[in-house]
């Protein structure tokens, strides 16, 4: 069995918080009765800034549907804070979708920057050359002793986050991935849902990111995140392997089983799409179906876009109009069905 970094780590996201100096914080900001006045002016210079580098998408939280507003966040795009303070919110996005600047969410400015598989430093480095830019002619609120200064004191410091979305099937179904969250808090680390924090794991995805901000340095937060992701992904690796030996034909029943399911199914309910794509995914990357290198990447990376497309929003973006739940889980069962056909696998 041939196996990879790039069938556990999905993706790495690399976020800074930030804040205006001269301003309130968002906290206060939205109770202000100048609320919409200086939040404009935060968008209107965040913008200049942003749109002389290349092309972003300005969405205004309060001039947006709330389909739209909920496809972004299921697109990891945007955060539900943002979502709740429409007021004085709204987020930039550039056209490939790897950079999301969401402007008074829980602080001023949170920029992130997505990227596939395992690449800390580059996301890193992309999402410094952006801040810089930004604080070229933003002056933010910083101190000498505290760094960058945050509505919440778990980003003071360098307000940088740095996580890691990883698919851990054998570790998580294996009953071994409990072992290893009391190391990753021993590290200053935590392991999170799909959607951060509050968010259940959501098809054996997890994210893996650092919690501490404050008296460690951009590089150090770097070294740990990726020397801990990377012991993860041999765990997981390794688990696997024991995982194909020992359940065997069992495991290869229940994997063709639920390839035939769906893509056989006349209804697809969200929370079973979400597991059953887990199986999918756990036998291609044991080579299952065949496929090894590039193709097997191919299909893996096809099928996280998949789980992203058939979400609630996804699904009612590509129908067009609004659906009964079962009209959904048709809908979802049917577009399933057609995606799965033209991987191939077979």
């Amino acid at each position: 069995m041939e196996e990879s970094y790039e069938s556990v780590a999905v993706s790495s996201r690399m976020r800074l918080a930030r804040n205006f100096r001269d301003y309130p914080f968002p906290g206060l900001l939205v109770a202000s009765p100048h609320a919409e006045e200086q939040a404009s002016e935060m968008i209107r210079l965040l913008t200049a800034e942003l749109t002389s580098m290349e092309a972003f998408t300005l969405y205004e939280m309060n001039g947006i549907s709330e389909e739209t507003a909920q496809l972004l966040q299921e697109r990891y795009l945007i955060s539900r804070d943002l979502i709740r303070h429409r007021k004085i919110s709204a987020a930039l996005i550039s056209e490939d979708e790897k950079i999301s600047v969401m402007i008074n969410e829980e602080d001023h400015i949170r920029e992130q920057y997505f990227i596939k598989g395992l690449d800390l430093k580059r996301a890193y480095e992309r999402i410094a050359a952006i801040d810089e830019i930004i604080s070229d002619s933003i002056p933010f609120a910083y101190d000498e002793q505290l760094g960058y200064l945050t509505a919440c004191p778990t980003n003071l410091g360098t307000g940088l986050r740095a996580s890691v979305m990883l698919f851990l099937p054998a570790l998580s179904r294996r009953g071994k991935l409990r072992r290893v969250i009391p190391t990753m808090t021993r590290m200053g680390l935590t392991v999170r849902g799909v959607f951060g924090e509050g968010s259940g794991a959501e098809g054996d995805l997890f994210q893996v990111s650092n919690e501490v901000t404050l008296g460690i340095s951009e590089h150090e937060v770097l070294d740990v995140v990726e020397t801990a992701v990377q012991k993860i992904v041999e765990m997981e690796i390794g688990e696997r392997r024991r995982m194909k030996v020992e359940e065997g034909l069992a495991l290869e029943d229940r994997v063709l089983r639920t390839y035939g399911m769906l893509t056989h199914c006349r209804l697809l309910e969200e929370k079973e799409f979400y597991h059953r794509i887990a199986d999918l995914k756990l036998g291609i990357a044991l080579g299952i179906f065949g496929s090894s290198g590039s193709a097997r990447e191919d299909r893996l990376g096809k099928l996280d876009a998949l789980v992203v497309a058939m979400r609630p929003s996804g699904i009612h973006a590509r129908s067009g109009e609004k659906l009964t739940a079962e009209e959904e889980n048709a809908f979802r069962a049917s577009y399933v069905a057609n995606a799965l056909k033209n991987l191939h696998l077979e």
